[in-house]
């Protein structure tokens, strides 16, 4: 288990250093676990964990998009990892729709949620490709270090069944892997920028973006939870609790949120490489082919 509200303390990660981004066709077992109280009979994990669910297979579209719009621009290794990116978010969009497809949409509000996102998506679409980029890295931040917190605590899947749990441990380390490659995107398709100017949208939308999000996953799993009764007003505190008390993943990770906003942040700032090869020793498959459109 890491420790609480820990910060990176490693030297940076050269880009000769980092490691690769390896797209894998997995398949997992979606009838594995029931959709109410699948983590180990907590309903509140449970609901946050299908909020999170829900928002990936129609954002994880976008951040794809948003990359592919620059490929253009990018040459050797860069070019690579954002072939590698698109394959691997390919995958995660289709194993959580799968995943998705699971909950009793009879019980849970789950049409209206996931029309809200593709509204929200359409939305940032419209803005043009700078904005759908942008909205990217802030997220893939966000995906990144709530990755490496679930790569690092056993006890945050405690009592999922297993095929569950292996469905969300490989999905953060595949984060893990390529939680640089949009940021880099973002530094190329930038590059005629003065750094002020980058840096002055890059944390305009991170607050942005920080406020959309963590409102809305609060909101989507006290909704769900809703659905099994509870009282809407019961269901948002505990929500909350869970958040930002015990266990608490969003108060763990701040220090690392934060560092989003130094000038000369970086993604592999932060060197978790020796967590995430012991995880990729766990997960020896074969990559898919990266797609070419």
């Amino acid at each position: 288990m890491i420790a609480r509200n820990s910060a990176p303390t490693t030297a940076p990660t050269t880009r000769r250093m980092r490691p690769s981004v390896t797209p894998r066709d997995l398949h997992f077992q979606h009838q594995a676990a029931p959709s109410n109280a699948w983590l180990g009979g907590d309903v509140v994990g449970t609901a946050i964990l299908n909020a999170l669910s829900l928002t990936f297979p129609v954002g994880e579209r976008l951040f794809m998009d948003a990359v592919r719009q620059y490929r253009a621009q990018l040459s050797g290794r860069l070019l690579d990892e954002a072939q590698a990116f698109i394959a691997q978010e390919a995958v995660h969009s289709r194993e959580h729709l799968a995943r998705n497809g699971g909950l009793d949409r009879a019980r849970y509000p789950v049409d209206a949620i996931e029309a809200e996102i593709r509204e929200r998506m359409t939305r940032v679409r419209e803005r043009g490709p700078m904005a759908m980029l942008s909205v990217t890295i802030a997220l893939e931040h966000f995906t990144a270090i709530l990755a490496d917190l679930l790569l690092s605590d056993d006890s945050l899947l405690e009592g999922a069944p297993p095929e569950v749990a292996r469905l969300w441990r490989w999905h953060a380390m595949e984060e893990t892997e390529h939680k640089a490659v949009a940021f880099d995107v973002f530094g190329e398709a930038t590059k005629d920028w003065t750094p002020r100017r980058r840096q002055r949208v890059r944390n305009t939308v991170m607050r942005i973006v920080t406020l959309i999000f963590v409102v809305n996953v609060t909101r989507y799993a006290a909704l769900l939870l809703t659905g099994d009764g509870m009282n809407p007003a019961v269901a948002k505190a505990r929500v909350l609790w869970f958040l930002f008390s015990e266990p608490g993943p969003f108060r763990r990770v701040w220090r690392t949120y934060a560092a989003w906003y130094r000038d000369d942040f970086h993604p592999w700032d932060y060197d978790n490489t020796p967590r995430l090869e012991a995880w990729r020793a766990r997960f020896p498959t074969p990559a898919v082919r990266h797609q070419a459109a």
